[in-house]
C-alpha cells in the first residue's frame, strides 16, 4: 500500500459531482441525498482518500488531537486510566498523543513543549511526582492553554481533577487503629520529598488517636514497583520495635511488600497488616488478597474529560480554574485483618 494521493478533485472526477457536493457527503450533510452520499464514500474509499486534518485545523484552528503526559508508563494505574482516557477520546472524535516524563519535571516540560509544537487543543498531564514545582504548568495555564491536571492538591490556579489521597490514607490508618493496632508503618515518601497528601492523610490519622509520628515506622520506597516495595519492606521491618500493620503507597508497591513476608515467614496479616491504594485488579489475587484504598478509574476520567473539553471549547479567556476530588473508600480484604 503505497500513500495516497487523492484529492476531493480525484472524487469529484470519478463521481461526476462538484467538489463542494463531494465534501458535504463526505461530512454526511443532510443536503446531499443518502444514496449520492453513499456513491461518493464508495468512491472515496476506493481511492484510499484521507481527510487533510492540516488542512482542517487551519481554518478551525483545532486538530482535534490531546496531549496525555503520563508519569510513568510502566505504572499499572496510569497505564489503565490512559486506556480509558484514549477510548473516551476516541468515542469524541479526538485523536490522543502520548508521553512519559518518566516522574522528572525536566522530561515533563520537554513533553509539554513537543506537544505544543504540534498544535494540540489540549493536554492532561499526571505531574512528576518527585517535583511539586508546578510554576511551569501555572504558566501554561496562564497563557490560557487548556490543561487539567490528574492529580490532587492545593489549589495552584490549574485546573485540577483526582483523588482525594489524604482522606483516602486517613480512611485506611483509621480501620487499622480501629482493629487495635498502635504501632502503624508507611512505605511511602513524607512531606519533604514531594507529593504530601498521602502523608498528611497517615499523620492525621495517628494524631486522631493521640499516637505520635515515629520516623521510624515511614520508609520511602527506592521506585514505584514490587522490587522498591520489598527493599522498603525490609528496611521498616528492621525496626528494633516493628510495626503491626504497614499503610503502603500503592498496590504495585506493595506486591514487593507481600512477597517480603512470604520470604521471611511472615503471615499476612495475623503478623503484619497490610493496604495498599489503588485496587488494581492484581491486588484480589494475591496470596494474601491486597486491602486497598479504591476509587472509580472510569469516574476520574469522564470528570478530567469533560473539564478539558469545556475548556477547549472557550472562546476567549478561560473560565477560572477549578479543582475536583473523589472521594475514595476502601475495599477490605484479607490482608488487612478484617472485614468493615
Amino acid at each position: 500500500m503505497g500513500n495516497s494521493g487523492a484529492r476531493l478533485a480525484d472524487i469529484a472526477a470519478r463521481t461526476g459531482y462538484s467538489k463542494n457536493t463531494v465534501s458535504l457527503a463526505l461530512r454526511d450533510s443532510p443536503r446531499i441525498p443518502e444514496a449520492t452520499r453513499d456513491l461518493i464514500r464508495t468512491a472515496a474509499r476506493e481511492l484510499n482518500y484521507l481527510p487533510n486534518h492540516v488542512a482542517k485545523s487551519l481554518t478551525s484552528r483545532e486538530t482535534k488531537t490531546i496531549g496525555l503526559v503520563l508519569a510513568d508508563i510502566t505504572n499499572p494505574i496510569l497505564t489503565e486510566t490512559s486506556r480509558m482516557i484514549e477510548k473516551e477520546l476516541a468515542k469524541l472524535g479526538y485523536g490522543t498523543l502520548f508521553a512519559t516524563s518518566n516522574n522528572t519535571r525536566r522530561e515533563e516540560v520537554a513533553a509539554i513543549e513537543m506537544f505544543r509544537s504540534r498544535q494540540v487543543d489540549g493536554m492532561l498531564i499526571y505531574p512528576a511526582r518527585g517535583d511539586r514545582n508546578f510554576e511551569h504548568l501555572i504558566k501554561l495555564r496562564r497563557a490560557n492553554f487548556p490543561v487539567v491536571l490528574l492529580t490532587c492538591g492545593e489549589d495552584i490556579g490549574v485546573d485540577m481533577v483526582g483523588v482525594d489521597e489524604k482522606v483516602g490514607v486517613y480512611k485506611a490508618v483509621r480501620h487499622f487503629i480501629d482493629l487495635g493496632h498502635r504501632r502503624i508503618g508507611t512505605l511511602d515518601s513524607n512531606a519533604s520529598e514531594g507529593n504530601h497528601e498521602k502523608f498528611d492523610g497517615y499523620v492525621q490519622a495517628l494524631a486522631s488517636a493521640g499516637i505520635g509520628f515515629d520516623p521510624e515506622l515511614q520508609v520511602s520506597p527506592a521506585g514505584y514497583g514490587p522490587a522498591a516495595g520489598y527493599w522498603a519492606m525490609d528496611t521498616l521491618m528492621a525496626a528494633a520495635n516493628r510495626p503491626t500493620a504497614v499503610f503502603v503507597a500503592n498496590d504495585y508497591i506493595a506486591v514487593g511488600a507481600v512477597r517480603w513476608c512470604q520470604k521471611h515467614g511472615l503471615r499476612v496479616p495475623e503478623d503484619v497488616a497490610l493496604i495498599g491504594f489503588d485496587n488494581l485488579e492484581m491486588s484480589e489475587f494475591l496470596s494474601a488478597p491486597l486491602s486497598s484504598v479504591s476509587y472509580e478509574i472510569d469516574i476520574l476520567t469522564r470528570l478530567a474529560i469533560e473539564r478539558l473539553l469545556k475548556l477547549i471549547a472557550a472562546s476567549g479567556k478561560l473560565p477560572s480554574p477549578r479543582v475536583t476530588m473523589i472521594e475514595p473508600e476502601l475495599a477490605i480484604r484479607d490482608s488487612s485483618g478484617s472485614a468493615l
